[in-house]
């Protein structure tokens, strides 16, 4: 007797290892080509208000606050506000472009223009296209930071040769942000989704990563904490640099940026994985 078995076939897990290729090149060398025709409001949109914050709190307050006394591998070192505003806010600075870009400008492409459905009827995978957007957001983080530390050096606030080091730095910083904002971009039906993101994550992280003042002054529960948030572990990596100074334990805080950047990576993937299977 004859029987006759059919095959089910499992649909992949969105869950999968990423499938990633050369092809998120094109993917990003559009989005670069596009930005280009907006290229000076985008750059003065994304400087202005950390240059404004810098201004106001690091000239005005500053004079208030003279200097601030930091912990270093070195001892308590005393270092002017301003320079110690602007070695924070510069990685702020970073953490906002990214994240900009990845929340609106994503979400623009992905729901509203539906740009990835048409990249996508190419040979371009999901997985590409994702990668493609998050890389781009970290590099445009970076030109913004380029812009604005351009101004800080032009201002005399830092003259240390380890500033080179910063730029790689800021392109981390840039590409872990726009991972986690990839995150609620998967998970947005609307804009004002992405009040949520700024609200109660990215906002509470400013004020507990010791860019405005030292962690030293929080409390012990809060400062645990704080250690293991994404800017604070940026903060420690690039102040120093600003000091002309080596940063305590910089692979742990690699680490944790690394950490923050794979799983939140995998999770908007997966997530973005899904919305487009439905």
């Amino acid at each position: 007797m004859n029987m006759n078995t059919s095959t089910v076939t499992t649909p992949p897990s969105h869950w999968a290892i990423p499938r990633l290729s050369t092809r998120w090149w094109p993917v990003f060398l559009r989005n670069l080509l596009v930005w280009k025709k907006l290229a000076i409001p985008s750059l003065v949109g994304n400087i202005a208000e950390p240059l404004m914050w810098l201004v106001a709190f690091g000239y005005g307050m500053g004079a208030l606050v003279g200097q601030v006394t930091i912990t270093t591998p070195q001892g308590d070192t005393a270092v002017p506000y301003i320079l110690f505003l602007a070695s924070g806010s510069i990685c702020m600075s970073a953490m906002n472009a990214a994240s900009f870009e990845a929340l609106y400008s994503a979400f623009s492409r992905m729901h509203v223009q539906k740009t990835w459905d048409g990249i996508m009827n190419a040979p371009v995978s999901l997985d590409d296209v994702v990668l493609a957007e998050m890389l781009w957001a970290g590099f445009k983080a970076l030109f913004s930071v380029t812009a604005i530390m351009a101004v800080m050096l032009g201002l005399g606030i830092s003259h240390s040769p380890k500033l080179l080091l910063a730029w790689p730095v800021l392109l981390g910083v840039g590409i872990t942000f726009s991972c986690i904002a990839l995150v609620f971009n998967a998970l947005a039906q609307g804009y004002d989704f992405f009040t949520y993101y700024f609200t109660l994550f990215l906002t509470p992280m400013m004020f507990l990563s010791g860019v405005f003042f030292p962690r030293e002054q929080l409390p012990g529960v809060v400062r645990a904490i704080s250690d293991w948030l994404p800017l604070t572990n940026a903060v420690e990596l690039v102040r120093p640099l600003f000091m002309d100074q080596w940063p305590e334990q910089p692979w742990l805080h690699v680490l944790v940026l690394l950490v923050y950047t794979v799983a939140a990576f995998w999770l908007a993937l997966a997530l973005t994985r899904k919305r487009f299977s439905r």
